[in-house]
Formats: C-alpha cells, sequence, structure tokens
C-alpha cells in the first residue's frame, strides 16, 4: 500500500494534539511520540532502567515508574540532562514508532512528535506540519490546561528552540493562535493537497 506520512511537530503547547485530532477525525491513523515514550519507559523497560541510572533513583515514582514532572523538572532546567535523556529516549520510540507506522492500514498515518526533527524522523515524512502560535498563548495554555505556575510555563517554553526554526522546515504551516475553527479550516485545505497526492 502506498502511505502517505506526515510528520507533525510544533512547539510545547502550540496546538498539536488539537491538530492530530482533527486529522483522525479526517481518516489518518495518528501516533503520538509522546505516548509511545511512556510506554518505553515504563517499568521493567531497558530504556527505563538506563533513565533511572543516568539520573539517579530520585527520579522514581513509589510505584517504580518514573515520576515524569520530576524528570522534567531537571531537564527543562539543563540542556545537558535533556541531551542525555533523548540519547536514550530517541532511539527506542523511533522504533516503536516505525513498527506502528509498519501496522498500519490507512492511507495516511501522521506522527506527531514534539522533537521530530530533532530525532531525524522528519526525513522520513511526505510532508512535515508545523503548529506555532504566539508565546504569551503557549505560557497561557500550561497554565490553564496543565497547571503549571506561570514561571514554571515560561521556562518550558523559553527551553525550547525558537519556532521560526521549524517553521522554516516546515511544507505546512498551522497557525492555532486564533479559534479552534480557524484551526480547522487549516487543516481541512492543508488535508485536500494529501487526498490530490493519494489520488493523483
Amino acid at each position: 500500500m502506498d502511505r502517505y506520512l506526515i510528520g507533525l511537530t510544533g512547539n510545547i503547547a502550540t496546538g498539536k494534539s488539537a491538530v492530530t485530532q482533527m486529522l483522525a477525525e479526517l481518516g489518518a491513523r495518528t501516533i503520538d511520540a509522546d505516548r509511545v515514550a511512556h510506554e518505553v519507559m515504563r517499568r521493567g523497560t531497558p530504556a527505563c532502567q538506563a533513565v533511572v541510572d543516568a539520573f539517579g533513583p530520585a527520579i522514581l515514582a513509589p510505584s517504580g515508574e518514573i515520576d515524569r514532572k520530576r524528570l522534567g523538572d531537571i531537564v527543562f532546567a539543563d540542556p545537558d540532562a535533556l541531551r542525555r535523556l533523548e540519547a536514550i529516549v530517541h532511539p527506542a520510540v523511533g522504533l516503536a514508532v516505525s513498527e506502528a507506522i509498519a501496522a498500519a492500514t490507512e492511507r495516511v498515518v501522521v506522527v506527531e512528535a514534539i522533537k521530530l526533527i530533532e530525532a531525524g524522523m522528519h526525513r522520513a515524512c511526505h510532508a512535515l506540519w508545523v503548529t506555532t502560535c504566539p508565546a504569551e498563548i503557549q505560557i497561557a495554555r500550561l497554565v490553564s490546561l496543565r497547571g503549571l505556575s506561570e514561571g514554571e510555563a515560561r521556562l518550558r517554553v523559553e527551553a525550547q528552540p525558537p519556532q521560526a526554526k521549524k517553521v522554516a522546515l516546515a511544507d505546512v504551516v498551522i497557525d492555532t493562535g486564533g479559534t479552534l475553527e480557524d484551526t480547522r479550516r487549516q487543516v481541512l485545505a492543508a488535508w485536500k493537497a494529501v487526498e490530490n497526492y493519494q489520488h493523483g
């Protein structure tokens, strides 16, 4: 089957999940690399053990699972720590995502990943979609949806590479700074091009 692969990325709280949901409603198979990362870091997995070896047992919750908030607090404050974590997790996630793509029966597959470009996954995609919105909207979303303080939210937004770097590589840019309907209109317009490719 001739599959069309969309790589979807964008910085934290720029609306990736909303766009992924819309693409799923249009009939695409969606793979959330962040969810895959949760799976490959579950207690008992090689990646979990490697992360504990790298960052110490203090990052574990009483259940033996990695406490993602505690780990996040460490890596978002230290670029070297973030690089160490990514070096452990990216290969395991890449393998699991490849297996999920191979197993998909849909014509269009969307891989949503915040580090899609950094992990080199975008090179395997037919099109790179990037979500973007103003930083103040990102911060407001992190405060209202994830319960972070404004300071924590700002730290996470500023820890990421500039949005413009991702936008410069994009085939499709979805600006999620407006209403959900504005976003949906952009997604539908871009989806038409995907359908044309499939039927062309």
